[in-house]
């Protein structure tokens, strides 16, 4: 008898989902733990494990179908056995993936999220493993005459996705059916779900809150220093690579802990707002399918090496399609480091009912005017950046964020990092 594979618990105070796509059609022979299908909630994208092995019979679910938890998606036969009956069929065209929202996360330069980490190194599909491939991908490939074997693929385990197909060999210029292409070659495309949720919540925010941005430059040449005397330490002891971002979080949980008005939530309908006792320290991150701000829960218990171990963590699972919504609740303050780019200015939008986000652009060195501790004065090659905070003005002052600012370019500046520097320091 066939078994029925259904949709599980998503997160806390997730009901259900849209099918966005399947991965797998009727006749396919899955393993346990093998990607079925993208589900895509108001919060993320996730692809969901079959948690059973066998042979897809049935897909009960259709394309675009709002499935509850606990919803049927597809049937199983699980002794491996294919019915009779079941004639493999290409599944319902998928549509755009929706891909999750907000800003890049980016490392600043000097030497060089955008990331905190080097974005994983997808391994190339093995000509084995096609028959691994979804339907959809391997009729893409086929359609651009791409061989999956020789493409990099940035789903879990290396799989070739779609969006790996189109990014190696875009549709012709000539269109498609419904994608008017001007003689020039330019070209008309679909907004995905993604562009389309972030078009609307960046609108939103613009249109409900009263954004200001403000800005100090600061020193981070004590930053570069000390990185560079605990890089080895830290490879031995923790497999990181600790960025200069994992300093400027540290710096930030502790300003955000001395200033509570810039880690606090706005509620103008119900006239009140709420101060946070702990930081949820959202990190934005530039997956391969769209922007998506995971959180690091209670980030004011951690320091520096924990915190790029966070950092690593979820860049590498919202990059894999394996963040979950509960990894994108709980925020109250936002960080998006745009400075590997080569960004020296920003003015992110915030992230509501946030009231803060700090942009962190590229780390440049720079002559500048020092002062002896003798009281003179002279030029030094120092390694500088600019912090850059929008913060809703309907709650925080810009007295409030002129100080907040003040006091994170003391605290980049300082020799103070903590326990966990301390060990690595010796």
């Amino acid at each position: 008898m066939p078994v029925e594979i259904t949709l599980p618990e998503l997160g806390e105070s997730v009901e259900g989902g849209t099918l966005v796509s399947w991965l797998v059609a009727v006749g396919d022979t899955i393993d346990e733990g093998q990607a079925i299908a993208e589900i895509s909630t108001d919060k993320v994208d996730t692809e969901v494990p079959s948690p059973r092995a066998g042979v897809v019979t049935r897909l009960v679910a259709a394309i675009d179908d709002e499935v509850a938890v606990g919803g049927v998606l597809l049937e199983l036969e699980v002794d491996g056995a294919t019915p009779a009956a079941a004639v493999p069929t290409e599944p319902p065209v998928e549509q755009s993936v929706e891909e999750s929202v907000e800003q890049p996360v980016e490392e600043p330069v000097a030497p060089a999220v955008e990331r905190p980490v080097e974005q994983p190194v997808a391994a190339p599909a093995a000509v084995g493993d096609d028959q691994r491939l979804s339907p959809l991908v391997r009729r893409l490939a086929r359609e651009r005459d791409l061989d999956p074997s020789r493409l990099r693929g940035t789903g879990p385990a290396g799989r070739v996705t779609r969006d790996d197909v189109l990014a190696a060999a875009p549709e012709s210029t000539a269109g498609t059916a419904g994608t008017p292409v001007a003689a020039s070659g330019s070209r008309t495309d679909k907004l995905s779900r993604t562009r389309r949720v972030i078009a609307e919540r960046m609108a939103q925010s613009l249109q409900t809150t009263a954004q200001l941005t403000s800005a100090v430059e600061a020193d981070v040449t004590r930053i570069m220093e000390l990185r560079g005397r605990v890089r080895d330490a830290a490879r031995a002891e923790h497999g990181i690579s600790l960025s200069p971002l994992a300093f400027l979080a540290h710096a930030t949980v502790r300003a955000l802990q001395q200033h509570p008005m810039l880690n606090a939530s706005i509620d103008v309908e119900a006239g009140t707002f709420t101060t946070h006792a702990g930081v949820g320290l959202g990190i934005a991150v530039d997956a391969p399918t769209g922007l998506i701000v995971p959180v690091i829960h209670d980030a004011h218990l951690l320091g520096p090496v924990s915190l790029q171990q966070r950092i690593i963590d979820l860049a590498d699972r919202a990059r894999t399609k394996r963040i979950t919504p509960d990894d994108l609740r709980g925020g109250t303050f936002t960080i998006t480091n745009t400075g590997s780019r080569g960004s020296l200015f920003d003015t992110p939008i915030l992230n509501p009912p946030e009231v803060g986000i700090l942009a962190t652009p590229a780390i440049e060195q720079r002559p500048v005017v020092i002062t002896d501790p003798d009281g003179t004065d002279r030029i030094a090659i120092r390694h500088r950046t600019y912090l850059c905070l929008t913060y809703d003005h309907r709650l925080v002052d810009g007295a409030d964020a002129a100080r907040f600012l003040s006091d994170l370019a003391r605290l980049v500046d300082s020799d103070d990092w903590g326990p966990e520097i301390d060990r690595l320091l010796g």
